[in-house]
């Protein structure tokens, strides 16, 4: 006989009462891995890349990772208060213009609320490359975003090949050679 819904209550409840430290660790290990959970959802190595459809910060439109098919994209998530993005920006610049004749492109998505504080990231930093924004969140939710700056190198058939998170300037060559190595294939 199975117990009925007010009966696992109480059963529930008298396990709490008899053993409340072992209770507590459960519950404090399942919020500790919500996040893990949470980033399982996101972009995975070797599968398609999210779709992402969001407005240039520029203006000019919407922009799309489909209209860069064909193409090996790096996709840059960024801030105006994150401090490894002022380090990341100047280095995918010169990427972008060593490489983009070759079929490289970068595609950063801003995340800022607040769009005047990415305005102003990029007359500090100016770039060439593609910048649109998601102040919604959508698109980071989507890849599973935990920290600034994560981006993904996603070769032309719009597969998601690398995963960097943080930046630091001796990134630079590795990730240079991942992308001449994408190039080639």
């Amino acid at each position: 006989m199975r117990p009925k819904p007010f009966a696992k209550c109480v059963l529930l409840s008298l396990v709490i009462r008899r053993r409340p430290i072992a209770f507590r660790k459960i519950i404090l290990a399942v919020f500790l891995c919500l996040p893990l959970w949470a980033h399982a959802g996101g972009a995975v190595v070797g599968q398609e890349a999210p779709a992402v459809r969001l407005p240039a910060l520029s203006g000019g439109g919407d922009v799309t990772l489909e209209s860069l098919r064909g193409k090996v994209v790096y996709l840059d998530f960024w801030a105006s208060w994150c401090g490894p993005c002022r380090v990341s920006f100047p280095i995918l610049e010169a990427l972008a213009s060593e490489l983009g004749p070759d079929g490289f492109e970068v595609l950063a998505i801003n995340v800022d609320e607040v769009e005047s504080d990415a305005q102003e990231f990029l007359s500090d930093v100016p770039v060439s490359y593609l910048v649109v924004r998601d102040a919604e969140g959508v698109s980071p939710q989507a890849y599973g975003i935990l920290g600034m700056p994560t981006g993904y190198l996603i070769d032309r058939e719009g597969v998601v090949r690398e995963i960097h998170q943080g930046f630091r300037k001796s990134d630079g060559d590795q990730l240079r050679a991942e992308i001449v190595k994408l190039l080639g294939e």
